[in-house]
Order: structure tokens, then C-alpha cells, then sequence
């Protein structure tokens, strides 16, 4: 499976985001890439009103990017904001193309190191996996990489790769808490992580958002070992990578630790 990240630094415009997607994309299809992954609020930054840029699914950022995956031939990962009851949206990740349709709404919300959004965000209410070319993908979005019982349960439900759209909160420590959480969980999923990340807004002359996570880079693709196989910097850029997924069915019988849960104890 050849998967591509488009670590980008999303604007306010949904359109000159879509742009920028769309030239990634068109890349990386060229590249020979069938999954083309974009970071969390591909659609729109956070540090914004997400009221007004939030879309229905079937609306026309959505519609889209539908196309896009049609035209170029991948299944294609982005994200976006979906309305939600009580005035607040949905952290969504569309996941469209190559036979699949669906989405994911992110669960465990960033209400950590000073941010809190579940004041303007609602929290999904499933966990979501589906299978592309015969290989089982699951979904994962940003704070959700610090809870390593939803990546077991999307290897539970067939993942043998999962996909980690973010948007991470930059400052101290920071970047090693992301390299070290990303690859703890492909661990502990066994599984593959393709982890997609915001730009640093820095990298491109631009000031961060004073209080909002809008990226620091450093995407990444962990074995189901925890090996970083490749990854990117801080700016943005386009990643291509080889995933075998029958390496997850290798490190899972090398090391079986789904298997020997404790599921009558824990």
C-alpha cells in the first residue's frame, strides 16, 4: 500500500485550503500513492469562529473533495468541520474514494494545557474503521492518540493501519510527546501509524495562534514495531511512503500482546 501525508498549514479559507489539497493530492496520485492522508482542520484552522466554516456532508467542501478522490483515484482522509446540535460543530474526518464513503467525528476532545474544545465542539459518538484494497484502515484524530484503548480496539475491528489526522499544540516538550505517543500506540495496537500532521504556521512566516493548537509538523509513519519508517520536518510538505500491511500479522505473532490481554482482570 503506497500512502501519502500532505502536511500543509491550513488557512481560514475552506477554498484556498481545498487548493492546497487539491495540489497535494494530484502529487501524490502521480506518485503512485492510492491513500492520501491531510491533517485535522485541513478545512479551516483552529484559532477561528468554526460556527460559520462548518459544512453538512453532503455540502459543497465536502462534495469537493469527493470528487478530488474520484477524479485522482485515492481514497482521500481530510479534515473539516460538521455542524452539530446546540450551536457547537463536529471535529470530522471525511474518508472518501477507492469504495469507501464515511466518516469519522473525533471522541476524545483537546480540553488540555489550557485549550478547551469541547466549548465549540461536539464529541462523536462511534469508533470507525473501514478496509480499502483489502486492507483494514482505522481512524484516529490528534488528543485521541492519548488513549491507547481506542487504537486497540480499532485492531480489534481489523485495522492493520491506522490513519492520525492532527493538529498539534505547540510548546515545551511538545514534539517528543507526539514522536513518543505516536509510536506507543502502534505498539499497542500493533498496527501501522500514519500520522499527519499541521505545518508549523512559523515555518512559513506565519505567527501561531496564541491559543489555539495549529501545528508543529514532524508527520510520521510508525511500523507495528514503533520503528519511524519515514517522516517530515516542520514545514509543510509531501511524504510517500511503502506500507507493507501484512507487518502488522508479523509483529502480532512476534509479539501477541493483543492476544494476551488480561481481558478477565482488566
Amino acid at each position: 500500500m503506497r500512502i501519502a501525508i500532505g502536511q500543509l498549514v491550513s488557512g481560514t479559507s475552506p477554498e484556498e485550503n481545498l487548493a492546497a489539497l487539491t495540489t497535494q493530492t494530484e502529487r501524490a496520485a502521480a506518485d503512485g500513492a492510492t491513500v492520501v492522508v491531510f491533517p485535522e482542520a485541513a478545512m479551516a484552522r483552529f484559532g477561528i469562529p468554526l460556527g460559520p466554516v462548518a459544512e453538512p456532508l453532503d455540502g459543497p467542501w465536502a462534495t469537493a473533495v469527493r470528487r478530488l478522490a474520484e477524479r485522482t483515484g485515492v481514497l482521500l482522509v481530510a479534515g473539516m468541520f460538521t455542524p452539530a446540535p446546540g450551536g457547537r460543530v463536529r471535529n470530522t474526518l471525511l474518508i472518501t474514494g477507492r469504495g469507501v464513503d464515511t466518516h469519522y467525528d473525533k471522541l476524545h476532545l483537546f480540553d488540555a494545557f489550557g485549550f478547551a474544545e469541547s466549548d465549540t465542539v461536539a464529541p462523536g459518538t462511534r469508533v470507525v474503521t473501514a478496509e480499502a484494497d483489502g486492507v483494514g484502515l482505522g481512524f484516529a484524530t490528534c488528543y485521541d492518540v492519548r488513549f491507547p484503548e481506542l487504537f486497540r480496539r480499532l485492531a480489534d475491528d481489523g485495522a492493520r493501519v491506522v490513519l492520525l489526522p492532527a493538529s498539534w499544540g505547540a510548546g515545551p516538550g511538545k514534539r517528543e510527546q507526539w514522536e513518543l505517543l505516536v509510536r506507543a500506540r502502534a505498539l499497542d495496537a500493533t498496527c501501522w501509524v500514519v500520522a499527519c500532521g499541521q505545518a508549523d504556521p512559523a515555518s512559513v512566516g506565519e505567527p501561531p495562534a496564541t491559543s489555539a493548537p495549529t501545528g508543529i509538523g514532524h508527520s510520521m509513519v510508525v511500523s507495528p514495531l514503533g520503528e519511524v519508517r519515514a517522516r517530515l520536518g516542520a514545514g509543510p510538505g509531501l511524504l510517500v511512503a511503502e506500507l507493507d500491511p501484512d507487518e502488522a500479522d508479523r509483529a502480532r505473532a512476534a509479539v501477541p500482546v493483543l492476544a494476551n490481554r488480561r481481558r478477565d482482570v482488566l
